[in-house]
């Protein structure tokens, strides 16, 4: 029921003992304060009158609440089951019997219309029953059959009836034993697709040993089995899930509320093509791995691989983004490649491998690219699968491919297979002749298409306005052109060693034995890699160090050169950092004063015995001489070492010092 109205509403209901005009209702809204309360009333949208305004129902008296319930409470019709049943029965019928009842329902009609101009009920009867041909007997069962039902129904009710079972009253199977009839099922409902006449033998055959009975006839248990086990349930038993699938509506989506490069897919498949690759002489085949707009279905990039790696998929999300923009989506498989951590590494949603601490940032979660992994094989989740029936036929069987087509399987081989191989380089250049005609061609019938070319539909998109594609900046190049390796610098020289490669630059001697991020050209592996810190700083551009001949005299020579150069340059930058030499700093950190304090000379100590108490004697303070008389004693220590007179070193007497001593010479 509806609960808010508006005061025109109320008024146009003429409620028992309310205002007749919206003047009044305003007059009682002000009076009883139906704005008091705010969970009473709210602001009506788009309402007329009444001041834009609704109100509950729970504001009015009851009986203008039980009449507002008559009006807008909506009483569902009863729904008459006999008229369901015999409808069930009339639609059952075959084209033949339905047109009968028609046939009946016209001559009933015709005598009520003879009834309604004048004419008597016998005579009506008796003219249409003269011109249908049927006898007045059959006219009357026929309006018996009508008794209880209404006026629509009659068509129905005069359904022909010839068995209980037409009646829906019981179900017309023929007896069959038990056993018998799970021995037929079981043997039929397999895998190896028995004929249904094969399975009845040989149940008959079990049926005569065990004594089973009644057994009915071959052609009724087959409209039994196709009656009671329903045609999905046959397609899975004997031919597998992947045909009953078939039998269920596939699932259609719309791509019309998307534009152009917000969501991409990307699959590989392998030509039927036999490929000589350079430098070899077995021959191939090869893969043909591409990217394509969901919505115009254009194919952006592509390339030719021997394997579905991880390196073939960076090369088409690189060229891609290149030419035409970064996507916010890419659907693709659940496979090694595509789900390798150089190419969504720490994406949530992938279900490979696991997602480690030290594992470098994939390049689809740094490019903010959303990636999505669906059923592999499935061409309602990627519309590149259908797409490459058309492709590799156009591809495979060109006729500048003649000789080379393999077949799809061992059992389509062409009478002229293995007459030649075709050039790595000539394939290359005959794909992208294919893949821009795959482009161009007009009389598409997709959803956007519609008779237009996959290169006309991505054009209109990217033109639009509304379609803010993101492109990338040079800064961003080396993420998709470069791959991500996370190894540590070797010791002595903190060299980085790839794939059989080193590479070294003078800054890698500060990170040695650290963990360190590598992008690399796994095309150009000669060439210098880009080396970046723990926390995504570039280090350097790392160059490759290239193995030399034992003998090659020349790269010696080379390398003797660099190492010199290296040795100078270090002694450049030591001498830069050390400005002062040894001999600079001591004299800078050495301790000379003018006039330096003497130091204070030790007393001689002499072993003697005690024969009285000892008592404290004050001992002087230490004469300072001047240099005049340093020099004279310096001279008498000479004099005493050469033997002279002044060699003789008087005995001390008594408790005399030294001081007292040399008064007394004095």
């Amino acid at each position: 029921m509806k609960e808010w109205f508006t005061l025109s509403e109320l008024v146009a209901a003429r409620l028992p003992d309310m205002p007749a005009s919206i003047d009044g209702y305003d007059r009682l809204v002000s009076r009883q304060g139906w704005r008091a309360s705010p969970m009473k009333y709210r602001k009506a949208s788009g309402a007329k009158g009444g001041g834009g305004y609704e109100y509950h129902y729970s504001l009015l008296p009851n009986a203008a609440r039980q009449k507002l319930a008559f009006l807008h409470t909506e009483i569902e019709p009863q729904r008459n089951s006999a008229s369901k049943a015999i409808w069930a029965k009339f639609e059952a019928l075959t084209n033949e019997h339905k047109a009968i009842c028609r046939s009946r329902l016209n001559i009933i009609l015709e005598v009520e219309q003879l009834q309604a101009s004048g004419i008597s009920a016998m005579d009506a009867l008796t003219h249409a029953c003269r011109k249908a041909g049927i006898s007045k007997a059959t006219f009357y069962g026929w309006r018996k059959m009508l008794a209880g039902h209404a006026r629509q129904d009659w068509l129905a009710a005069l359904a022909p009836s010839f068995s209980a079972a037409a009646d829906g009253v019981v179900s017309r199977v023929a007896e069959c034993h038990p056993e018998a009839w799970a021995v037929l099922c079981s043997d039929y409902l397999r895998a190896e697709e028995p004929k249904f006449s094969a399975c009845y033998r040989r149940m008959m055959s079990t049926a005569k040993k065990k004594g089973w009975a009644p057994i009915p006839s071959e052609r009724t248990l087959r409209r039994r089995l196709d009656q009671e086990v329903p045609e999905a349930v046959q397609t899975l038993a004997r031919k597998g899930k992947d045909a009953a699938k078939k039998l269920f509506p596939a699932q259609r989506r719309s791509v019309s509320h998307l534009m152009a490069m917000q969501i991409v897919n990307t699959d590989g498949h392998k030509l039927d093509l036999r490929v000589q690759m350079p430098n070899r002489t077995e021959v191939t085949r090869i893969f043909l791995m591409a990217m394509q707009d969901v919505y115009s279905r254009k194919i952006l990039s592509w390339v030719l691989t021997e394997a579905e790696t991880w390196e073939a998929v960076r090369t088409i999300i690189g060229n891609m983004i290149e030419q035409h923009g970064i996507p916010e989506h890419l659907y693709m498989d659940n496979g090694r490649a595509f789900a390798s951590k150089k190419i969504s590494g720490g994406a949530k949603s992938r279900h490979r491998f696991k997602i480690t601490e030290d594992e470098v940032a994939g390049l689809l979660t740094t490019l903010g690219i959303e990636p999505h992994f669906v059923t592999p094989y499935s061409g309602q989740s990627k519309p590149i699968e259908r797409g490459w029936g058309d492709l590799a036929e156009e591809i495979c069987k060109h006729p500048a491919m003649a000789g080379c087509y393999t077949g799809r399987s061992t059992q389509h081989k062409p009478h002229n297979y293995g007459q030649r191989a075709v050039p790595f380089d000539e394939l290359e250049a005959h794909v992208a002749m294919c893949i821009d005609e795959h482009n161009a061609r007009v009389g598409r019938r997709t959803e956007t298409a519609k008779g237009r070319s996959f290169d006309e539909v991505f054009a209109e998109s990217m033109a639009d306005p509304a379609n803010l594609v993101r492109f990338a900046s040079e800064a961003q190049r080396s993420l998709w052109m470069l791959t991500a390796e996370t190894i540590s610098a070797r010791k002595p020289d903190g060299s980085i060693h790839l794939y059989g490669n080193r590479y070294w630059h003078l800054a890698l001697n500060n990170w040695i034995g650290k963990k360190l991020t590598v992008r690399f050209d796994p095309s150009n592996l000669h060439g210098a890699v880009k080396v970046y810190d723990p926390q995504g700083r570039l280090i350097c551009d790392a160059a490759c160090v290239e193995d030399t001949g034992f003998d090659c005299q020349n790269a010696a020579r080379d390398i003797a050169r660099a190492r010199k150069t290296k040795q100078n340059a270090d002694k450049a930058a030591l001498d830069s950092a050390r400005r002062l030499s040894d001999l600079q700093l001591k004299e800078l950190m050495g301790r000379t004063r003018d006039k330096p304090a003497p130091a204070k000379p030790s007393r001689p100590v002499v072993t003697r015995l005690i024969t009285r108490t000892p008592v404290a004697v004050a001992q002087p303070e230490p004469e300072i001489i001047d240099d005049r008389q340093f020099e004279e004693n310096f001279a008498r220590g000479l004099a005493r070492i050469a033997g002279g007179e002044g060699a003789i070193i008087e005995f001390p007497q008594g408790d005399k010092t030294t001081a007292g001593r040399r008064a007394r010479r004095k």
